[in-house]
């Protein structure tokens, strides 16, 4: 699509993890999307507010309690889809799944969601999402490919600015997330990366300088 000026992207850091929660619209006075909100329902809100952003659904890129957290809180009241991958879908309401029984406070997020497929394409106005399955943190891990102009990944958990996601808890697996690593090298150099957690990059500077791009076979 054209690039779009006034597009918005917000990031929001929430949570004792520091989690990165985005919001994505085509500009102000619309719909939104809300990617990971793990926590601080409250900042999210008041960040919606002020941009006259109104929800029209929540992606979670995992099932992890750091990203799911305000979930509940966010679609609750105004009843809007909260799209998972299918493979992690089942860890939204599995406070051992989701590791909140070992943060202290137990979540169970939401009734229903809806769930996603690697490809699968969600609009939000002229904007399109491209869901890209990139398991390995946890089996449905997803990124979220948005392409206006230039194009625009939000990782969560499998790619960090010099880094990667941990594969050391139930379901993650060291050679899926490599996997899913390659699956990126395709996309321009230029892509700018927005990971879950830390300063946002670029997809050529991890190619070059980012070590686990280089066990990729």
């Amino acid at each position: 699509m054209k690039a779009e000026e006034n597009l918005l992207v917000e990031k929001i850091v929430v949570g004792a993890l520091g989690t990165n929660c985005y919001i994505i619209a085509p500009g102000a006075n619309c719909e939104a999307a809300v990617v990971d909100p793990g926590a601080d329902a409250f900042k999210i809100q008041e960040k919606l507010k002020q941009l006259n952003l109104k929800i029209k659904f929540i992606i979670n890129t995992h099932g992890h309690c750091d990203h799911i957290g305000a979930d509940s809180e966010l679609a609750g009241g105004v009843k809007v889809p909260i799209y998972i991958h299918f493979e992690d879908a089942g860890m939204l309401n599995d406070g051992s799944a989701n590791l909140s029984l070992y943060c202290g406070e137990r979540i169970e997020s939401v009734d229903a969601v809806t769930e996603v497929a690697d490809g699968q394409i969600l609009q939000l106005g002229n904007l399109d999402l491209q869901i890209i399955h990139t398991p390995g943190h946890t089996k449905g891990s997803i990124s979220i490919l948005l392409s206006d102009g230039e194009n625009r990944l939000f990782t969560g958990d499998l790619l960090f600015k010099g880094s990667v996601g941990r594969t050391d808890f139930p379901g993650s697996s060291f050679q899926a997330l490599l996997n899913s690593l390659k699956k990126l090298t395709d996309l321009p150099d230029d892509t700018r990366v927005y990971p879950g957690h830390g300063p946002e990059t670029f997809l050529g500077e991890e190619k070059q300088n980012n070590m686990f791009f280089k066990e990729i076979d």
